[in-house]
């Protein structure tokens, strides 16, 4: 059982998550950006994809995050926000006119066939990057009101030097009053550009506040300096034992950690990949063996994995189906336009992890 992770017993909150609400627009049809004239749009952070799992599986969520006063964007992702199910909490800052803050926008499209994805991100006068400890009374909303995980993302901790320490703090009044930490490294070179120094620093204690580490290879490396896996043979079934290596250095780094995690992925072309994961858990280890899935859009599968590992262990399971359900609720999100999978319930994810996709009558 999850015992060592000791999840708290009164709580008003089972999982709060710090993001930076922007949206997404992506062209119809599998069409690249350059060559399309129709978009949808959608709400989106990585880290309310994570909690969008927790969410539409019935379990109180709060996002923390901040608005452009008066935006129409903002209205949007309030009214999806609610329509995923959270709770959110955030001052509104006033935009400053037309050259102000506003919500990011991620411009991506889905690929197809032997075409990759592209990802555009047009972050100018992202106002997530104003987000400051001083805005949120954590003393009310980890004391009083209870919270069982914070889960903290790298992209997050990245965005400013402000951003850096309101995830240090948050985590260190989380850590106070019994709040299990989960964290995401995901690290981005561009974030890290001339902030190696102090973000290494700010990574480092959020890591050793953290009870749950996720990250792959290329996070653990450049975030926390940790090594990275020796070169192996071909395939991802090859290379786990590395990867397992790796994740040993971390534990020895981070003793205080209890769950380890990365998945593994191998693009065989865009709508069809492997899909697998490594979790350390207590000591014990735990690995689904990449397995074939069919991708609509692969946006959102390694937040999917997060959040469906999280609610397993919010929901007190066995450890052996906390990397099953996080598989499932990932390979999930890729079958979704949206960046997050949408369960309709928990039968629904253990279907995908037994390979059963017969209808449902």
């Amino acid at each position: 059982m999850n015992s060592e992770l000791k999840l708290k017993k009164n709580f008003m909150w089972s999982l709060v998550v710090p993001t930076s609400m922007g949206v997404r627009i992506t062209p119809v049809n599998y069409q690249p950006v350059h060559s399309s004239n129709m978009y949808m749009m959608q709400a989106t952070s990585a880290e309310s994809n994570v909690a969008s799992i927790s969410s539409y599986l019935g379990l109180p969520v709060k996002i923390l995050t901040t608005f452009v006063k008066d935006s129409p964007i903002a209205r949007f992702i309030k009214d999806d926000l609610a329509g995923r199910h959270m709770a959110w909490e955030g001052v509104e800052v006033e935009q400053g006119g037309p050259w102000g803050y506003r919500h990011q926008f991620n411009i991506a499209d889905t690929g197809f066939g032997s075409r990759g994805p592209r990802v555009h991100n047009d972050r100018a006068g992202e106002v997530g990057r104003t987000l400051n400890i001083k805005d949120f009374d954590t003393e009310r909303l980890f004391g009083k009101e209870g919270v069982q995980i914070l889960h903290l993302s790298g992209l997050i901790g990245a965005l400013s030097a402000e951003t850096s320490n309101f995830c240090l703090e948050l985590a260190r009044a989380a850590k106070k009053h019994g709040t299990i930490i989960s964290f995401d490294l995901n690290y981005r070179a561009s974030f890290w550009k001339n902030r190696e120094k102090e973000l290494s620093a700010a990574f480092g204690e959020i890591a050793s506040l953290s009870d749950i580490l996720v990250g792959n290879e290329e996070d653990f490396q450049l975030s926390l300096g940790i090594k990275g896996p020796e070169e192996g043979g071909t395939g991802l079934a090859s290379k786990i034992d590395s990867f397992k290596e790796m994740i040993g250095r971390v534990k020895k780094a981070y003793p205080e950690a209890k769950v380890f995690a990365t998945t593994l992925r191998q693009v065989l072309h865009c709508d069809q990949h492997l899909w697998g994961a490594i979790m350390l858990a207590m000591d014990q280890w735990h690995v689904v063996e990449p397995r074939e899935i069919h991708v609509l859009d692969r946006i959102g599968g390694g937040d999917g994995f997060v959040g469906g590992m999280l609610y397993a262990i919010l929901k007190g399971w066995e450890p052996e189906k906390w990397i099953q359900f996080g598989w499932a609720t990932g390979a999930m999100a890729t079958t979704f336009l949206t960046d997050y999978a949408q369960p309709a319930d928990e039968e629904q994810v253990w279907s995908i992890w037994k390979g059963n996709a017969r209808v449902k009558r």
